[in-house]
């Protein structure tokens, strides 16, 4: 295997030197002067000064000293010809001798004919050349891509603003020879073997082609055993079929192993490169290449007695061919280093000829371009008052709207209209009196194709003819004499006319057309050009330069491409992207940010190299206080038995994790710690043998290596953890295994170096004895920690920075850092090229600034942020450039946005070291703190960098002074030195920031006690009551907060009272209302009574009550059940969220049952939060107790009646908390629900006590009095 790659290595090597040697300009001394040598005559242009072609040779002197146009306008040019196709390598130019005209900027276009011209392009954009700054001085361009043709124009774009145009012109080259085929459509080359099959290993096929036909089979072999390769042109786009199996895929049937290419139909030169070795591919087109590998088991291409070129003959059937022939030239056509069209032009005995011609036959056919979607138009006279109308032409366009022709028609017969509408032709043809005809034909006709049109209209009869099939209208609609007209507007109309002269619903065309027929009569558009014929604005006459903008796909992680003629859109739907260019993940990098982010526990995507190659992955995040643990589960998780395996029938498992390694490594990399936990159950099974013996078992890790040791030891130690920690159950073995006794033990543990997981493979081989098995597992892949987000550096001086590699982003690149700061301005971050950068920057405390070039001049995006952005809080920056837009985001603030030109440079050029911190020039340093740096979705380890740099801190602290806002509900920012973290212990609520409901369900004789000591020592005299203590002290203070859901009334929620007369209650009474009670010292108590709706009707209701000194304020919150059933967090049949003061009693019976000092008496069950809000009865009982929570009670039932309780437990209370001036307890209880027939038989009269009511608890408040007050109390 290790050859076979050395050997595709070095061949790929090899040919592509030689195919590029053959390609480009680098032949040795191939920079001969090439235009001195012509005559005056090989010199034309689009018009001279003086009437007659002047000479225009570099340094030229005599006459007019060069050319220049009659007028200076941007539709001017001049052409020579070379005589014979030539190499070109550079061009020259001077101004006009003893002038002051010259040309300060240029474009080239080339031909082999004189006809259908082609723009030179570098960087796939046509190619601007900088011109001369006077008249005398040679500007020398050397071009970078070297052009064959026998045809040069220069086209001038901008000339000296006092003067004129003016050229003196050389052109460098040397000698081009080739070898050329010309194909006419029924013709084909055959190449025969030597002998009767062929069977390579390896092949090398090259050629270059020009056609004008968009499908035909370039050249095809196949063997009677399936083998097959085809090359064929399908749609202007090539298809390479290539199959090794012995199956018996047929062409006919197979799909293409690739397609690449785009418009090859357009009658210019295209290069071909098949290279092969075993399966592996190298697949060019011009110069886009795919690299794939075939499928099938073998490595050789086995082709029966002959390979075709040009076509594929019926074998017996002379003259037949199995699919549509190529039409067209070939060049150059080299199979496996055979001259193919050289054996041929020497008739060797190994081709067979057919029809085929060796020189180039170029159709004169003159193609045009209409350029601008709103002025351009083409004019071209009619022959008026003939009865009937014949016009036709060929076009192609990416756009799905524009005008096509329109024409006023003779003798009033109306108006005639064909547009392109959403893809579809569309004639109209109106009358004056209303009537009309409309045909309706094709669909998707803006596919870059060439399609060809025909309207004829004879008698009456009127047919429009798309790709040789006509449509007619309704026969009923077609009684209409129609006469040819004298204008015709092809494209759109000029400003100046009529409707009824031109008429154009739409917006122009965009687009090419060609082989334009009038009644019958062609239309010489090279007299259209030299203005003797018609009128036209805004084309390009004798080029098409139709350009396919979505080849390359700039669309990344698999977005689709579509295109108009001016733009490509990028659809990212089921990409897992977003952006203009399908450029930025949708998903987060790691658990700790979506932890950020405010999530709780789930299953997430994680996409760890955010914009770049790899795909996300799905993971289970376990986000809680402490920890956030990533897990990944693979295919078998569960123990696994295993028996009869030895070394020669080894057992083996593979495990799928369900992504890439290269996922899984940047997922473990980028985490802290990792680790999975192993697991070998065993009986007379043994795992490692001795440290010095070959092992039994081993896994495989992610470089595919094996790994002798066991969960709980080290890497390159084999043995188990037993066998580290010394407890082994043999302490010869270093596992229990090892011991290979008759009873069953285990070897567990974790394996936690990250460079050798995840585990993808085990290998067990002692399972084959007497009575020997085992069982292994091996668990997810955990680990937690971002090693990144976190990771934050200080600058500490202005002239400090971090300096990095290059960074390389040529057609798409992002940025995206947080910062703080208190400085005024400064630079964040910035890379040089030699004209190309880019840089951002704080460019005043308010304002962030973006700057970037890539060879069009500075583009420079600010976000001007409403406050200052200089506060020493973390502000998030992200800033990104594509092929189509360039954008700034800081924090939410409106993103700034500009699009990207579609012409000029667009690859970003950078050479120079990344600053980060500073610039080059060390002039206006950034000094702060940047932290979580990631290029192109790479993360940068700025802590690493910073720890041998000078000036620069790793760290940066104060995370709790910009995020501590996110601890919620009492909880407490901590701060870390990766981050931070929300101690909950003072709050109710948990989770990572306390935003977590604790809620429990209370069975009937279910409470909670919790003691502690008085909280409030604000005295040594311990002897006072505490009314003596409130009063020499500061007012006390109380904060009572908790919610509840229920449909029983009236009940007690909470009472509150000490040692002293001072108490407090909260009730529901008997027609819902919510009843405040309180009493301070042995002044009388106050009632107060919120009467604003029925609260005991089973939706979730909020209540906080805080009291400093005398002053009460009650606050009460109920949710419409549309909102409730939205707030999953609610409590539903149980307490929530208890809270008094920095106490949660609720919390720290469900968390801390063990080590606080609580009670809990009967089933404490934590319920679930949205599942009880108006549940039915049956669904509550199931779930949470076998009594009824929410069974309707007998409204004429006394309160007295649900009291049944010792004096531990409050009966008719949801929850107590008794507070004692020096120990303090609080009680809480659900409602002590019973079924309906204890209600029956335990009622009692209405001011009748329990006996076993506490009689402290009956002096402090009167149940029934409270009752009965709900209604005479006063209201707020």
């Amino acid at each position: 295997m290790d050859s076979v790659s050395r050997l595709t290595s070095v061949l790929t090597l090899v040919l592509s030197g030689l195919w590029h040697l053959g390609l480009t300009a680098s032949n040795y001394n191939c920079d001969d002067p090439l235009a001195s040598l012509l005559s005056p005559m090989a010199f034309s242009s689009s018009s001279d000064l003086t009437g007659s072609s002047s000479p225009a040779q570099l340094n030229w002197r005599m006459g007019t000293g060069g050319w220049s146009p009659a007028d200076s306008n941007a539709q001017q040019w001049l052409q020579m010809d070379l005589g014979n196709r030539v190499e070109i390598t550079a061009v020259a130019t001077q101004g006009r001798y003893g002038s002051s005209d010259w040309v300060t900027s240029y474009s080239l276009m080339f031909s082999d004919t004189g006809r259908n011209w082609k723009q030179y392009k570098q960087e796939d954009s046509i190619w601007t050349f900088v011109g001369n700054m006077n008249a005398d001085s040679v500007v020398h361009h050397k071009l970078l891509h070297s052009v064959r043709a026998r045809f040069l124009r220069f086209v001038p774009l901008e000339w000296n603003p006092n003067g004129k145009i003016g050229m003196r012109v050389e052109v460098y080259g040397c000698s081009y020879k080739s070898d050329v085929a010309d194909f006419d459509g029924r013709s084909s080359l055959l190449y025969r073997f030597n002998q009767k099959m062929m069977s390579t290993l390896k092949d090398v096929i090259s050629l270059k082609f020009k056609s004008m036909q968009g499908d035909g089979v370039l050249f095809h072999g196949e063997g009677q055993r399936g083998d097959h390769i085809t090359l064929e042109l399908q749609k202007g786009r090539l298809a390479l079929y290539l199959n090794l199996d012995d199956s018996k895929a047929r062409l006919i049937s197979s799909p293409p192993l690739a397609t690449l290419g785009s418009l090859l139909d357009d009658q210019h030169w295209h290069s071909v490169l098949l290279e092969r070795v075993g399966r592996q591919v190298n697949f060019t087109v011009d110069k886009h290449t795919q690299h794939f590998r075939t499928k099938g088991e073998t490595d050789a291409l086995d082709i029966d007695y002959e390979l075709s070129f040009g076509g594929i003959p019926v074998p017996s059937k002379p003259g037949t061919f199995l699919k549509k022939n190529f039409h067209g030239c070939i060049e150059n056509l080299y199979y496996n280093g055979v001259n193919i069209i050289d054996l041929a032009k020497r008739r060797k005995h190994q081709i067979y000829t057919g029809n085929v011609t060796f020189s180039c036959f170029e159709p004169q056919i003159v193609p045009i371009t209409f350029v601008n979607s709103r002025g351009n138009y083409l004019l071209l006279p009619g022959t008026p008052q003939i009865d009937g109308l014949s016009v036709s032409f060929q076009f192609r366009t990416w756009n799905k709207d524009g005008l096509l022709l329109s024409t006023e028609l003779s003798e009033g017969s109306g108006t005639l209209l064909l547009t392109l509408e959403g893809g579809t032709l569309r004639l109209l043809i109106k009358k004056v009196a209303g009537q009309g005809i409309e045909i309706f034909t094709g669909s998707d006709l803006n596919d870059g194709l060439w399609h060809s049109v025909s309207i004829n209209a004879r008698r009456t009869r009127i047919t429009l003819t798309l790709d040789n099939e006509a449509a007619s209208p309704a026969p009923d609609t077609s009684r209409l004499q129609i006469y040819s007209g004298n204008s015709y507007y092809f494209g759109g109309c000029p400003d100046n006319l009529t409707d009824s002269q031109c008429l154009n619903p739409i917006k122009a065309f965009q687009g090419c057309m060609r082989l334009i027929f009038i009644d019958n009569q062609p239309k010489d558009l090279i007299s259209v050009q030299q203005g003797s014929l018609g009128n036209f604005s805004d084309l390009h006459i004798d080029l098409c330069s139709i350009k396919d903008r979505c080849l390359p796909n700039y669309c990344e992680h698999g977005g689709h491409c579509t295109q108009s003629w001016t733009a490509f859109y990028c659809n990212c739907s089921d990409t897992g992207y977003k952006g203009a260019t399908c450029h930025d993940s949708i998903y987060e990098q790691s658990c700790e940010v979506y932890r950020h982010r405010g999530n709780m526990a789930g299953f997430f995507f994680i996409d760890s190299d955010g914009s770049g190659p790899l795909g996300p992955l799905q993971v289970y995040c376990n986000i809680t206080e402490d920890k956030i643990w990533m897990s990944v589960q693979h295919n078998n998780t569960e123990l696994t038995r295993v028996q009869g395996s030895d070394p020669e029938k080894p057992y083996i498992m593979t495990l799928d994790y369900g992504g890439s390694m290269e996922q899984l490594e940047a997922l473990i990399d980028g985490s802290e710690h990792c680790e999975q936990e192993v697991a070998y159950h065993c009986r007379r099974s043994r795992l490692l043998n001795t440290p010095d013996g070959a092992p039994f078992t081993w896994w495989i890790g992610r470089s595919n290596e094996r790994h002798p040791y066991w969960g709980g030891s080290l890497p390159g130690v084999q043995q188990c953890g037993c066998g580290l920690e010394e407890s082994c159950l043999d302490i010869r073995h270093f596992c229990n295994c090892d011991a290979d006794t008759d009873e069953w033990t285990n070897d567990t543990g974790f394996l936690s170096f990250k460079d050798h997981l995840p585990v993808t493979q085990i290998v067990i081989t002692d399972t084959n004895r007497s009575n020997s098995e085992a069982a292994w597992r091996i668990g997810p892949l955990r680990c937690y920690g971002d090693r990144h987000y976190w990771n934050a550096v200080s600058f500490a001086t202005e002239a400090s920075y971090l300096h990095f590699p290059t960074f390389h982003g040529e057609f798409s690149a992002d940025i995206s850092f947080f910062f703080k700061t208190t400085a005024l301005s400064g630079v964040f971050l910035e890379n040089l090229g030699i004209k190309d950068f880019i840089r951002l920057e704080i460019s005043s405390p308010s304002e962030i600034m973006f700057a970037i070039d890539v060879g069009n001049g500075p583009v420079e995006l600010v976000v001007q942020a409403p406050t200052a952005l200089n506060d020493n809080q973390w502000h998030y920056v992200r800033a990104e450039r594509n092929l189509k837009e360039t954008s700034l985001q800081v924090d939410n603030l409106p993103k700034s946005t500009r699009e990207t030109s579609e012409e000029g440079h667009f690859r970003l050029q950078l050479n120079s070291q990344l600053f980060v911190g500073g610039t080059s020039s060390r002039q206006k340093g950034f000094l702060g703190c940047i932290r979580s740096l990631h290029l192109n979705g790479q993360k940068v380890d700025l802590e690493e960098r910073a720890k041998v740099t000078s000036g620069v801190r790793p760290g940066c602290p104060g995370h709790c002074s910009s995020y501590g806002s996110n601890c919620h509900n009492g909880g407490k920012c901590v701060e870390k030195h990766s981050g931070y973290s929300c101690d909950c212990t003072n709050s109710p609520y948990e989770g990572p920031f306390c935003q977590k409901e604790i809620s429990a369900v209370f069975d009937a004789g279910t409470s909670v006690t919790y003691m502690f000591q008085e909280p409030y020592p604000v005295t040594k005299n311990t002897s006072l009551s505490s009314s003596a203590i409130y009063a020499d002290a500061a007012p006390p203070k109380e904060t009572i907060a908790l919610s509840f859901v229920t449909s029983q009334a009236p009940s007690l929620l909470l009472f509150l009272n000490s040692s002293s007369q001072d108490f407090l209650a909260i009730l529901v009474c008997k027609n819902g209302s919510l009843q405040v009670r309180y009493q301070l010292g042995k002044e009388e108590s106050h009632v107060f009574t919120i009467d604003v709706k029925n609260l005991a009707n089973r939706r979730m209701h909020h209540v906080k009550i805080s009291r400093e000194g005398r002053e009460l304020s009650i606050q009460t919150l109920g949710l419409d059940p549309e909102v409730a059933r939205a707030n999953a967090l609610g409590f539903v049949g149980c307490l929530s969220s208890v809270q008094y003061n920095h106490i949660a009693p609720l919390k720290a019976a469900l968390r801390h049952a063990s080590t606080a000092p609580v009670t809990v008496r009967g089933s404490l069950a934590e319920s679930s939060c949205g599942s009880m809000v108006d549940t039915d009865m049956n669904a509550v009982t199931t779930v949470h107790s076998s009594s009824d929570p929410f069974g309707k009670t007998d409204e004429r039932e006394p309160l007295t009646n649900a009291v049944r309780s010792d004096s531990a437990v409050i009966g008719g209370v949801i929850a107590v908390v008794t507070f004692i001036t020096f120990c303090i307890i609080g009680i809480m209880t659900r409602f002590l629900y019973q079924h309906k027939q204890s209600h029956r038989t335990n009622q009692m009269k209405e001011k009748e006590y329990p006996e076993n009511l506490d009689s402290s608890f009956r002096n402090d408040i009167d149940l029934q009095n409270t009752v009965s007050e709900c209604k005479r109390e006063y209201f707020i």
